[in-house]
């Protein structure tokens, strides 16, 4: 059996409050990390990550050597014996730390790639894990260990399974939880539509639109030796694209391909740049202002993300020539465009409209419009107010 992201976000609170280690099992880039981030956020419990493959034997606590006098014991049958201390991590003591001075709050200490560690480092652990205590230190009540590793070939359904691990040993599987995690396309749709922390889409709506309609790219389960999707190579993809959007349409061309196919390999890069190209080519200015009716296309930019929209709206205002403001048709339908954005995204085509160089080509004409028709009604006029509306909004 497996666990959606969604189960999982209810299963491991459970666990943890039940005073036990969970152990998330799941295949590379299947969201292990975005699922504990998403526990801890859920807990309002503070997150501290280890990585523990990428630790070695000593990282977590060293002997100190015996520095004064007082460091030394003096017993009548066993002579002199060094009471030797212990350095520890800085993420240890960071923890110590933190639950000292926050006593109330839960702390969740993430061990992650716990069986890509070697031997000594997962042994090294295994007093943390299971007496959570590593020589006389020992974890305060409020920090909660949850543990994430990758398939292997010792587990149920992964039988196949080829990452280079070091089988856990029998103790950690009694006394921990597995959780197997799944791929679930609802789920990872769900959350890569809510508002990240830059205050945009977690996953750019391309790749959205993408996994809606080809859901088994998600996470292929039949793939060659090449680079294939994960939910976090993805998640690359999105960040790269959320910066491609700030390019022209010339730079942006000549790297896009290359930085899918890093991400997603050869086969399934082409195959998304296709589908970006095309996506794309619905929303340009001639299709969104060049005939009465563009309904579909309409579609298309309320359902693209945020700096899509600007990019497309900032092109028309440097058409001009072609596509006027003072045109009836055309202001209609920047208006109803325009207010399809974020009152922040609104703000930015008014700032743009307001730079120097435009006032001239873009406002002037608009003015004169309005002037020789004397209707307040015209889509004209309707534009110029609502402009000088988007203008003052910061002033009140």
């Amino acid at each position: 059996m497996s666990l959606s992201y969604q189960s999982l976000l209810t299963a491991v609170p459970l666990i943890l409050r039940a005073g036990n280690v969970p152990n998330i099992v799941g295949e590379a880039g299947i969201g292990k990390s975005a699922l504990v981030t998403s526990v801890a956020t859920q807990m309002q419990a503070k997150l501290f990550t280890t990585v523990v493959s990428l630790s070695e034997k000593g990282d977590l606590a060293i002997p100190v050597p015996p520095l004064t006098s007082d460091s030394f014991v003096q017993t009548k049958d066993y002579g002199t014996l060094a009471n030797v201390q212990f350095g520890y991590s800085q993420t240890l003591v960071d923890i110590i730390q933190y639950a000292e001075a926050h006593p109330d709050q839960a702390i969740i200490w993430f061990l992650d790639e716990f069986n890509r560690g070697t031997q000594a480092v997962q042994s090294e652990l295994m007093n943390l894990v299971l007496q959570r205590e590593i020589n006389s230190l020992k974890l305060p009540a409020q920090v909660k260990i949850v543990i994430a590793e990758n398939p292997d070939s010792t587990m149920a359904g992964f039988e196949t399974s080829n990452y280079g691990v070091t089988a856990g040993d029998a103790a950690i599987k009694d006394r921990t939880v597995r959780l197997v995690m799944r791929v679930d396309v609802p789920d990872w749709l769900d959350w890569a539509a809510q508002t990240g922390v830059h205050d945009r889409p977690n996953v750019h709506d391309l790749v959205r639109r993408y996994i809606q309609e080809q859901p088994e790219m998600l996470h292929p389960t039949i793939h060659g030796e090449d680079l294939y999707p994960t939910p976090r190579a993805w998640q690359r993809v999105s960040d790269n694209l959320y910066e491609l959007d700030q390019l022209d349409e010339t730079a942006r061309a000549m790297i896009q391909l290359d930085l899918l196919q890093g991400d997603l390999g050869q086969k399934v890069g082409i195959a998304f740049n296709s589908f970006i190209r095309e996506q794309n080519n619905q929303l340009t200015v001639a299709a969104l202002f060049g005939t009465a009716d563009a309904s579909e296309v309409i579609q298309a930019f309320e359902s693209a993300d945020e700096l899509r929209k600007q990019h497309v709206l900032k092109q028309c205002l440097d058409q001009t020539d072609q596509y006027s403001l003072a045109d009836e048709q055309t202001a209609g339908r920047f208006i109803e465009l325009l207010q399809k954005l974020s009152d922040d995204g609104q703000y930015a085509i008014v700032q743009t409209i307001g730079q120097i160089e435009h006032q001239r080509d873009i406002l002037e004409p608009m003015y004169a419009q309005i002037q020789a028709t004397q209707d307040d009604e015209t889509a004209v006029a309707r534009l110029y107010r609502y402009l000088a509306v988007i203008a003052t909004r910061n002033d009140k």
